[in-house]
């Protein structure tokens, strides 16, 4: 068993596992498919480690129904921190989609409510201010996921008060390291972070190369451990979301969230 580092969300000082679950495309499935077994097993070896964050949104298809069969499966709602997201036009339509979403994910509080790839923000951040305020959320943030994007969601953090942003930050895309992490930051803002393997196309390539034998003083004994661990390395980084569907690789990955920090010369060497 992993016993995961956790690092405190800067609104709160509520301490967060540094590793959790992403679900886009793995957790789109059927509500009758044999993955779903599977799928529960991610879930579970993720509390097994020690983790609690699973990520979801309404643009995952059925991710957030099959999370919430999930979760009632291993009765591990109070072990979960679920976060999904708002992912629609117009005040009514986004109050719809949150609570369709509540409805799915089987809980009457969502831990964190996120404006997905910032789309209409200006209406939905009220609405995320009023479901705070009474309680229907605990945590409000905003997404985005390509480094095409960082003017726009840096000038939302400087201007609006949020708890969270979720970003895309990897060896293959370390654009955030400019502005968006020391923002958030200077700011105290928790940062999650997806896409830790950038496109994939990375890791793909790290497949043909075996893994530098210094690995092992971190507890890496894979590639993509040590993909995560560049990613932690960041002190702005309070947890990272690899997505997956198979139970091995989230236990693998959980792996890669306790030990020995990467140091800066170490940094320099997986670069």
């Amino acid at each position: 068993m992993t016993d995961l580092d956790t690092r405190p969300i800067p609104a709160t000082g509520e301490q967060l596992p540094v590793i959790g679950c992403g679900t886009w495309k793995a957790f789109d499935v059927a509500p009758d498919d044999r993955r779903i077994g599977e799928l529960t097993s991610v879930l579970s070896a993720l509390f097994a480690a020690g983790g609690s964050m699973v990520d979801s949104s309404p643009m995952y298809g059925r991710a957030e129904s099959v999370v919430g069969t999930c979760l009632a499966t291993l009765d591990a709602r109070s072990r979960a921190f679920v976060a999904t997201k708002v992912w629609t036009r117009g005040r009514q339509a986004g109050i719809d989609e949150m609570r369709r979403s509540l409805q799915l994910l089987g809980t009457p509080q969502l831990d964190l409510m996120q404006i997905h790839n910032l789309l209409d923000w200006r209406t939905h951040i009220e609405t995320l201010r009023a479901w705070k305020a009474e309680g229907l959320i605990r945590y409000i943030g905003v997404t985005h996921y390509t480094a095409s994007a960082h003017d726009e969601l840096a000038a939302v953090l400087r201007t609006t008060p949020v708890d969270f942003v979720q970003i895309n930050y990897s060896l293959e895309e370390p654009e955030s390291a400019r502005e968006i992490l020391p923002l958030a930051m200077d700011r105290g803002i928790a940062v999650i972070v997806n896409r830790p393997f950038g496109g994939g196309e990375l890791v793909r390539r790290l497949r043909e190369q075996p893994v530098p034998a210094w690995a092992a003083d971190y507890g890496c004994e894979r590639w993509s451990q040590l993909l995560l661990k560049y990613v932690l390395a960041h002190a702005a980084v309070t947890t990272v979301i690899p997505g997956t569907g198979n139970p091995m690789h989230m236990a693998e990955d959980c792996a890669a969230g306790s030990g020995p920090a990467i140091d800066v010369d170490r940094l320099r060497r997986i670069v």
